[in-house]
């Protein structure tokens, strides 16, 4: 079971711990905001890498930022909450910028992993991983699965289900 810690200074303690016995530290990041198979595959994906997945999710704002008002649907705290509690995710941290580059530099991973709707060179936050002599890694996607689309079908079933 991981560790949520939202304080990046002690996060940066235990990694740097994680780093002295010799473990490779994996990060990605993203919203998770209503967590399905896709999300699950990626983040065992990811872990399969290295031997310490952190996992960064944007704070409920920044969601808004990205995804519009009616977005997150899952609070940030639950949907930590959430990502801790999976075994293949060692620690999440919440960051409150649109892209995870600031954390990414106290982390400072051997691997960052994104998903497969991404390229390398979409990624603002990739010169920050290879500055610190770490790798970008995109991983396949489960075709279908994103918290867009199950929201999608939601909309859709009310829709149906109004007109009764």
């Amino acid at each position: 079971m991981g560790t949520v810690i939202n304080d990046w200074s002690e996060l940066a303690e235990k990694l740097d711990s994680e780093k002295a016995a010799g473990k490779k530290v994996v990060f990605t990041n993203g919203v998770f905001d209503i967590l399905h198979a896709g999300h699950l595959r990626s983040l065992q994906s990811a872990r399969a890498l290295g031997d310490v997945l952190v996992v960064g999710i944007n704070t409920d704002e920044s969601v808004r930022n990205l995804k519009g008002q009616m977005r997150p649907i899952i609070n940030q705290a639950e949907r930590a909450e959430m990502l801790a509690g999976l075994s293949c995710v060692d620690y999440v941290s919440i960051f409150n910028d649109n892209t995870p580059t600031a954390l990414i530099s106290v982390v400072k991973p051997d691997i960052h992993c994104k998903g497969g709707d991404y390229r390398i060179s979409d990624l603002p936050e990739a010169s920050e991983v290879m500055k610190n002599g770490g790798e970008v890694v995109i991983l396949p996607l489960l075709p279908g699965r994103s918290s867009t689309d199950i929201i999608s079908k939601l909309k859709q079933i009310i829709l149906l289900e109004g007109g009764k």
